[in-house]
């Protein structure tokens, strides 16, 4: 994910509540204002007495010349780099960004802001906001919100549907509201997820709930953020998963509540080009996996050769981190 500073210097109180309502990670504030941030919420600062101290925690660097980046290569290893480029030119930014992900760099308006996080279509790490147009502030957070992570989605197709007896199943409530097309990645494996429909389509038996994700078990892996993945059992309210869409767009999502409840499940099993996948879900009509156009199919109508969404990877995995293992999940 993408992350937004703000630099307001000098002062502006409505620059600081733009930054706090757009989703900024932080504000950048001359010597003396850390505290008047806080009165208007929480978010880091960087200041001389800020959270952050610049030259200290963040390092500025002017790219003038190709030893500037060896310069800046070398210091951002051991701490935050923001960086500056005297007429914004594109090619010390993909000098940088082909080298290192931690690159933040200072922009002004959307456009620099969209060139920046997209360079190498990888983009740098994050922004500097530097505008006095609340307009055009609000206008670079948005962007920088929708430059969601990458994930690789393929057609599985199912082979069986069969009860599986009785389990502790998860619902995953967030504080973001799901559309058509729109899920969690939840599977048996960590390198098979299948991509669960959100509870957002209209039916005739309960309201739609589209701030959920009815996932799966206890012991089932759910994608989060930075390709991690955690199981369903450790989440807790104020953790991030990942909402993703049949198009491959990933966007962080905030959990609000967890419920853990003894339901009768189905085991899925599919066949991708790599072999079989299974999860497990809740035996029940409003519970759907996701087909390739981002249509929401009804594991109670699955049958044979149905057509449904999941992300292969290998499966390695330590505390939710990938790693390179010999490993066997069946």
């Amino acid at each position: 994910m993408k992350t937004a500073w703000v630099k307001v210097d000098p002062w502006d109180k409505s620059l600081v509540t733009a930054a706090l309502e757009g989703g900024a990670a932080a504000v950048m504030v001359p010597e003396g204002y850390h505290q008047k941030v806080k009165e208007l919420g929480r978010i880091t600062t960087i200041a001389p007495d800020g959270d952050l101290k610049p030259d200290e925690d963040v390092v500025f660097y002017e790219v003038t010349s190709h030893e500037d980046e060896k310069e800046i290569l070398t210091q951002a290893l051991s701490t935050r780099v923001v960086v500056r480029t005297t007429d914004w030119t594109i090619i010390p930014l993909e000098n940088l960004v082909a080298q290192l992900d931690t690159i933040f760099t200072e922009v002004s308006n959307s456009d620099e802001a969209k060139a920046a996080l997209t360079v190498l279509e990888r983009g740098v790490a994050g922004v500097l906001i530097k505008t006095d147009n609340v307009a055009e502030l609000k206008k670079i957070l948005a962007i920088v919100r929708d430059q969601g992570e990458q994930v690789s989605l393929t057609t599985a197709r199912v082979v069986s549907v069969q009860a599986a007896g009785l389990g502790d199943r998860v619902c995953v409530d967030t504080c973001t509201q799901m559309v058509e097309g729109q899920g969690m990645l939840v599977g048996n494996s960590s390198g098979a997820l299948f991509l669960i429909h959100a509870e957002s389509v209209e039916n005739p038996y309960v309201a739609p709930r589209p701030f959920r994700v009815n996932a799966g078990p206890v012991h089932a892996y759910i994608r989060v953020p930075e390709g991690k993945t955690r199981y369903l059992s450790e989440l807790v309210a104020g953790d991030q998963v990942l909402c993703v869409d049949h198009q491959e767009q990933a966007r962080e999502v905030t959990v609000g509540r967890v419920k853990i409840e003894r339901r009768p499940l189905l085991l899925v099993v599919a066949e991708t080009e790599t072999g079989t996948i299974t999860t497990l879900v809740q035996n029940a009509e409003t519970i759907r996996l996701t087909g390739p156009g981002g249509e929401p199919r009804s594991v109670a109508t699955l049958v044979e050769g149905s057509e449904v969404l999941v992300a292969l990877e290998s499966p390695g995995r330590h505390f939710g981190h990938k790693v390179e293992e010999t490993i066997w999940e069946r």
